[in-house]
């Protein structure tokens, strides 16, 4: 398996001399090419901080971070910005999309910064606009999309430049129940059909339960982890719950 993410030995400080606050504390883990993995952890227990890190919004203080065997801790400039450009994803929770522009130019933003042709362009967003289920809505402007419909727009714009990793923040917590499972059941599609490595934090165990591995975090330490092998979706819910009991976490209000 080729390894598309490798987190070596990274800490993260906050703050000052007198008062320094440790987020993350010596983790390590690694991600293989075509995982779902999803980060839980209680609120300030590191998991938003360490996609910060991974995603080059914020910089480790020691350890280093591989995207695609490259060590992302070192890039800096057009190098750091080539990177986040062409090889990270992000689909984030209030969906980011620009309100000016329709959904099919929200998509086509991405690739356009690529200098990718208009040709290839439109056969590439009608590819991804049917494997998420949003041509009908290609032509529309945010204002005139519900919820589930920006967000599954959001993840094409994140999947159309074929980037390495998906990196995903709390992707349904705007969402209802509805639209939450249609864009998870379209995330385990983008995982099992076309190989889409993603990484996700939720606090949300029906969210993880779609995934393939779920991670916990502690105190800015890997908790626990488990594997959802050949468990069926509901089998894998109930470990997670079980995980989430040993942590001591309130699932209405911590994970």
């Amino acid at each position: 398996m080729e390894t598309i993410l490798k987190i070596e030995e990274i800490e993260k400080y906050y703050g000052n001399k007198s008062s320094l606050t440790k987020a993350i504390n010596n983790l390590s883990f690694e991600v293989e090419k075509g995982e779902f993995v999803a980060i839980m952890g209680a609120s300030g227990s590191g998991k938003t901080t360490l996609l910060n890190l991974i995603s080059t919004i914020d910089k480790v203080t020691s350890g280093h971070i591989y995207v695609g065997g490259e060590d992302i801790t070192k890039l800096r400039g057009n190098r750091l910005n080539k990177f986040r450009r062409e090889e990270l994803g992000f689909i984030f929770q209030d969906f980011n999309l620009l309100d000016t522009l329709t959904a099919y130019e929200n998509i086509a933003l991405a690739l356009s910064i690529q200098n990718v042709k208009a040709h290839d362009i439109d056969e590439r967003i009608k590819k991804v606009a049917g494997e998420l289920s949003i041509k009908e809505v290609l032509n529309k402007y945010p204002y005139q999309m519900s919820g589930g419909q920006k967000q599954r727009v959001a993840s094409a714009r994140a999947i159309i430049t074929n980037p390495k990793l998906i990196l995903a923040d709390e992707p349904t917590g705007a969402l209802d129940s509805k639209s939450a499972k249609m864009l998870l059941e379209r995330f385990q599609y983008l995982n099992k059909e076309l190989q889409a490595t993603i990484l996700m934090v939720t606090h949300d165990a029906f969210t993880a339960s779609y995934a393939t591995r779920v991670i916990f975090i502690k105190d800015g330490k890997i908790f626990n982890e488990i594997h959802r092998g050949e468990d069926t979706r509901r089998e894998f819910f109930d470990k997670i719950i079980d995980v989430v009991t040993m942590l001591g976490g309130d699932l209405n209000d911590a994970l």
